[in-house]
């Protein structure tokens, strides 16, 4: 997670930790169709690491690939003043790291989507304005997840 804003971070951090458990959605559909709905869902924890500046997100991102283990995914803010950007710090993430999986977290962006999809070069950057409702925000960290452990299989 890179944030300049501390509370966020931690926000990230709770939603996000060891306690959380993911929505069982296969479950309310076998409720809903009829099947016995599964047990419990598994719990589901991320490795977090948080950054309050683009150049210290991308430097975590260059220490996980000379570590071999890299990130799945990125969570970016666009307005990180002073310093890089989160337009920035994206593009030079995924130069780093073209399998990573970026979403960009912001309540305001200067440039659109369609004009960061085109300078990063992906159209595939997922997008969550601040601010967020929890569920939404762990379903789309999973869902990032699930892309990046993907994307790196593939490649």
């Amino acid at each position: 997670m890179v944030d300049d804003d501390p509370t966020i971070l931690n926000v990230w951090r709770r939603v996000l930790g060891p306690k959380w458990r993911r929505p069982a959605l296969d479950s309310l559909e076998k409720k809903l169709f009829g099947a016995a709905p599964p047990a419990a869902s598994p719990e589901v924890s991320f490795i977090i690491d948080t950054a309050s500046q683009g150049l210290e997100g991308f430097q975590k991102v260059v220490s996980a690939l000379e570590e071999a283990r890299p990130y799945t995914f990125a969570l970016v803010d666009m307005r990180m003043p002073p310093g890089w950007d989160g337009l920035e710090t994206i593009m030079r993430m995924l130069e780093k790291d073209p399998q990573l999986e970026v979403a960009i977290c912001s309540a305001f962006s200067d440039i659109s989507r369609e004009e960061v999809a085109q300078r990063v070069g992906r159209a595939d950057l997922q997008w969550l304005k601040k601010p967020f409702e929890l569920e939404v925000a762990r379903e789309l960290a999973w869902k990032l997840s699930e892309q990046g452990v993907q994307r790196r299989r593939s490649r």
